[in-house]
Order: C-alpha cells, then structure tokens, then sequence
C-alpha cells in the first residue's frame, strides 16, 4: 500500500480541509497523517497554548481513528524523512503565511523536490488568504476598513466540499501528547525574558475543552444564544456575548468559512462577526506583506518613541502582570488572563493601552506576555492588536488615543460585576492606583511629539526590539 501525507499544522480538523481532498487525489491507497513538534514553535508558547494544542491534538487523533503520527525534529528533516520512509510522492498541506512558516515550507519543498517528491499547499486558515486582496492601484491595503469593504465585494466562500471517503494509516511516532503540554520536560529551556523573574508563568486552572467537536458545540451555543445581542453585549466582560471560538480558529478545528455559513442570513450580529474575522484576516495579510511588523513598529516614528527601563519600570511591568496596579479594570483582566488564559477583548485593549501609555513601557513586552499566556495567542492578531493600542500600526487615529481605565470600567462593567469576579468585594479592589492617569496620559503625549520630532531628523532603519 503507498500513501500520501497529509501534514497537519493549524488545521487540526477532518472537515471543511482542501488540504485533505489534496492527499486523497495524490495517487495513493492512504493517507497518513502528520503532525511535526517542531521546538522553534513550541519554546516560546505557554503551557496554556501548549495544553490546548495536545487537547486538540487528541481530539484530531480520535477522529481519524487512532492513527495520528507524532514526530519531533526541525520539519526540514522529519517531513522529508517520513516521506522516504513510506514512499509517498506528495505531501499536502494547508499554506502558512506567516513569516516561519512560509519559509519552513518552503524549505521542506526544497528538501522533498530534491528526491523527486513534492509539496501541495493549498488554502489557508483565514476567509481570504493574505496577499490576495489588493488596493485598485495593486497596492497592499494598509487600512481596515478599506480592506473590508474588498472582502466584501469579494464575497465570502463557502465551505469545502464535503470531506472526502480515504483511508487513513499510521506510521511509528517518536513524540508524544505529553511533551507538547509541558513545558521544560526533558530538559527543555524556556524562552522567557528576565523582567519574568518571579512572576506567574502559568498554567491556568480552567482551559476550554479542545477539539472540532467542542469548536462546533461552542458555534452552535452562540448562534442559539449570544448572536441574537452580539453587537450590543460584545464589549461587556461582564456577559457571556462572544464565541469563545478564538482558541478553535487559531488551531484550526473549525475555520472561519464555517462560521459564516453557519451564521448566515446576516443580521446585526452575524454582520460584526463577519467584522472580526475581517480583522483577522486584515492582521494576517499585513504580517504577510511586512514580516518585520511582528518585532517592529509599522509607524516609523514608533523606533523612536522613549520607553521606560530599569528596576523601576520592572516593578511596574510586574504589578500590571499579576493583577495589582489599582485599576479595577485592567486589574481584573491581568488576572483574568492568569486564571484562564483568556481576557475579554475589550478589557485587552484597556490593559495594553494602560502598560503602554500610562507606564510608558514598551509595547513588546506586553505582546510577549499576552502570547505566554493566551490559548488563542496568534502572532498576527496579537502583535497588530498591540500596534493599534499602541499608535504604531494600522489605526488612523494613533498615539494621542489614551484610553481612561476608569472611564472604561463605567462604561462597560458599571456594576463591576466582571471586576468582582476576578478581584472579590470592593473592598478587595480598593488598591491605590501605581500612577496618575491624567499626569501620564500628558507625559504620553510629550513622548508622541518628541518621537515625531526625531523621526523627522533620523535617518530610516529599524532598532533592536526589547526581551
């Protein structure tokens, strides 16, 4: 018997899978499906991350029937490796477009064409893949809502064909589901910065349940439920509004054309659906265009702009990490974030904007602390998040944005319900805050002009990113 491969990496489902229809019309009497623990991918996830991605894993495993093959290595060897081993001409998987893995695929391609085998990619995790929506002039969008109203006039694609009736087989494993949920087994070194020291590395008690099974369950919930007030309740943390699919689309157990289909005839709620995923889709293909945005600032004056450093601001990057910088609000969040690996998204621009722009520290650090943490840690989604917050991405209206923590917290969780739920009584909460918002929302302004002004006098060239 010969068969193909079907590389598995974020699209760890059997349905709605072009990929899977590639390694069933490659030839072969079966298929045997792959996934690589690749340590470049695993070392600077968080055990939450880590945790769910072998619940999913498992999940994936029960569903092609025990025969998931586990190998460990750089993919540039195992792929190649196991491709000689079975003697299967193609390997088919879903195209990566972020800046490690385009280039691992296209290293694994050069290693397989070099024995006269081959790899198929075909389609992507997002609605539309990145770089195929342009501007009339060609040019890649550099605004959301243009890019928006291109997906629209596009239109939004329905799912796969049905999945297709192949044979699955199996191959010797030498990893194992354990030693992807655990950090530093074996011997394993963390890639963690030093301003970490001592702070909560995880994991969280509560993750959700893994898998497309779980994915579809939570879909059908909210289309039951929550999408009916989905625009109004959204920004409320306080109310169970949103999806909870985050985790499923970053993995992949369910993509987001599903969720379309599913959600449709359109409708107020279904309409700001569509908006996320947009978003999604719109972080993705700027990643795709300029890689350096995972590291560097998109806005040239952002390489300039003054951060604060030293034991000082250490002390106060840690009292926004675990929860205790007086804000109920952002409090509530940080805290959110460690006992679930979660925040709602609203909570998370206030808790990125506070370290930001009221400690003025910069805006990397907090992006790496929120990957350690989130089972939907997504690079593209989170670094450009932050960019937003920070003023050096993709908002028009950039740095002098200063959200008001308390503002906020009237505005969305005015009973405090939500900062109850993390935090306890008002009394418990009662901190004094660790700095005057009104006082560093001037100093943040001051900071804005002084790096426009030394953005106009510098010559252009990226700087060393922080941890």
């Amino acid at each position: 018997m010969s068969a193909a491969i079907l590389w598995f990496r974020r699209d760890l489902r059997t349905e709605d899978l072009p990929a899977l229809a590639a390694a069933a019309d490659a030839g072969h009497d079966a298929v045997v499906p792959l996934f690589v623990v690749d340590p470049k991918l695993l070392r600077p996830a968080g055990p939450n991350r880590r945790r769910f991605l072998a619940g999913a894993l498992r999940a994936l495993d029960e569903e092609l029937g025990g025969t998931l093959v586990l190998r460990r290595g750089d993919p540039r060897v195992v792929v190649a490796a196991l491709a000689a081993e079975i003697g299967a001409s193609v390997v088919a998987a879903t195209a990566d477009f972020g800046p490690y893995g385009a280039a691992r695929d296209a290293a694994v391609s050069v290693q397989l064409a070099a024995a006269g085998r081959r790899l198929a990619t075909v389609d992507s995790c997002y609605t539309v893949a990145p770089g195929t929506l342009r501007s009339a002039s060609g040019s890649p969008f550099r605004v959301y809502s243009a890019f928006r109203r291109a997906l629209e006039t596009r239109g939004w694609p329905p799912p796969a064909d049905p999945r297709p009736d192949v044979v699955f087989t199996g191959a010797p494993s030498d990893a194992s589901l354990d030693e992807i949920a655990a950090p530093a087994r074996g011997g394993e070194t963390l890639a963690v910065p030093d301003w970490w020291a001592g702070l909560p590395l995880g994991p969280a008690v509560n993750l959700p349940k893994a898998g497309t099974r779980a994915a579809r369950e939570r879909l059908e919930t909210f289309a039951a439920g929550p999408l009916s007030r989905y625009a109004q309740d959204r920004d409320h943390p306080a109310i169970a509004g949103t999806s909870g699919l985050s985790p499923d689309l970053h993995l992949g157990a369910i993509h987001p054309r599903t969720i379309v289909a599913r959600l449709t005839p359109a409708g107020p709620g279904a309409e700001r659906i569509r908006d996320e995923l947009a978003w999604r889709d719109f972080y993705a293909d700027v990643l795709w265009h300029q890689p350096q945005s995972a590291r560097h600032p998109l806005q040239s004056f952002g390489e300039h702009l003054r951060w604060d450093a030293g034991p000082g601001a250490q002390e106060r990057f840690a009292a926004w990490a675990c929860g205790r910088t007086g804000f109920p609000l952002v409090d509530a969040g940080m805290r959110q974030l460690l006992a679930e690996g979660f925040m709602h998204n609203r909570v998370r621009m206030v808790s990125a904007s506070f370290l930001v722009k009221d400690l003025h520290i910069d805006w990397r650090l907090g992006a790496r602390w929120f990957m350690w943490h989130l089972v939907d840690g997504d690079l593209a989604s989170n670094q450009h998040g932050w960019q937003w917050v920070a003023g050096t991405g993709t908002d028009a209206a950039p740095f002098h944005r200063v959200l008001n923590p308390e503002r906020q917290r009237q505005r969305f969780d005015p009973d405090d319900a939500y900062v109850a739920r993390y935090l306890g009584t008002p009394s418990a909460f009662a901190r004094r805050p660790i700095v005057d918002h009104a006082r560093e929302r001037l100093e943040t302004l001051a900071r804005f002009d002084e790096a426009r002004r030394r953005s106009a006098a510098a010559p252009a060239g990226p700087v060393p990113s922080p941890g």
